[in-house]
């Protein structure tokens, strides 16, 4: 349904279908070729679009440019005091318990893989293994954050972003020791446990497939298992060059792309979650 902008010439809106920083992004500049609109603001931690409009024709031309993207959108009324309250709608006792399957998923695969990367003596499964144990947590702050406002939620996503950090530069540190300090992964059980690490994605992409459009932590969830399937095979095909190659070059390789993956979804995360702190503030 389509709503006009207030006299405050300011709209914001709830995005659903994001699962990446560069679906904002293209929300974001489909938003600026729209006449009469000032300025966009499409947030990936709170999955919020906000609109400074010149004309009240903008908000409807805006609405149409996104929703042909194939986005949904649904309107914040301002003039409420739940402004800024998440649609619950989809929190079902369905959506709890994938969410707790996840959990265990990734922490207890995110332990036994640890044990992994120091037996194959492989930096990329001990990537592997803290992006496990870091979705874990990320995915029960999903779940305790179920509910919460915008100003929690971003909290929720600033804590996020600082812990997707901080695995960051602990797998890049622990590559660049590697480089130093050389030592042959043995890729046959790199091979098996990045087989292994891709199983227990897949099964936690397909618990999750029912909910992938729910609120912005579960679709932060989503994207980080489906991220995750893609970076295993990338440990299996780099177990296959460390047999072939006899080096360890490979599989380093991976651990600094896994390493690069944590730092700029950090970045955008705590970009957003910094921006929905302060708009939430300025709203009291």
């Amino acid at each position: 349904m389509t709503v006009t902008p207030s006299a405050s010439s300011m709209a914001r809106y709830r995005v659903t279908g994001m699962d990446c920083p560069s679906c904002a992004a293209k929300i974001e500049a489909a938003a600026r070729e729209v006449a009469g609109i000032q300025s966009v603001k499409v947030s990936i931690a709170s999955e919020i679009m906000t609109l400074q409009l010149q004309t009240p024709e903008a908000a409807p031309a805006v609405e149409r440019a996104v929703t042909d993207m194939g986005y949904r959108l649904s309107r914040f009324h301002q003039e409420t005091d739940d402004d800024d309250l998440p649609d619950l709608s989809h929190v079902t006792p369905a959506y709890k318990r994938a969410l707790w399957i996840v959990v265990l998923l990734n922490v207890g695969y995110g332990l036994i893989e640890i044990f992994g990367g120091f037996w194959a003596g492989s930096e990329a499964l001990k990537a592997d293994a803290l992006d496990f144990l870091g979705d874990g947590l990320i995915t029960l702050l999903g779940l305790l954050a179920v509910g919460w406002t915008l100003a929690w939620r971003a909290r929720s996503a600033l804590v996020q972003g600082l812990f997707l950090a901080a695995l960051g530069f602990v797998v890049l540190g622990t590559t660049i020791f590697r480089i130093f300090v050389f030592n042959q992964p043995e890729p046959g059980l790199m091979g098996i446990f990045g087989a292994v690490a891709l199983a227990v994605n897949v099964a936690a992409a397909f618990v999750l497939l029912p909910h992938r459009n729910g609120d912005a932590n579960m679709r932060a969830v989503w994207l980080f298992s489906r991220n995750d399937a893609i970076g295993n095979l990338a440990v299996v095909i780099a177990a296959g060059f460390v047999a072939w190659t006899g080096t360890p070059w490979p599989d380093l390789a991976v651990a600094a792309i896994v390493a690069g993956l944590f730092l700029q979804s950090a970045w955008s995360i705590i970009r957003d979650a910094r921006d929905d702190l302060r708009e939430a503030k300025t709203a009291r």
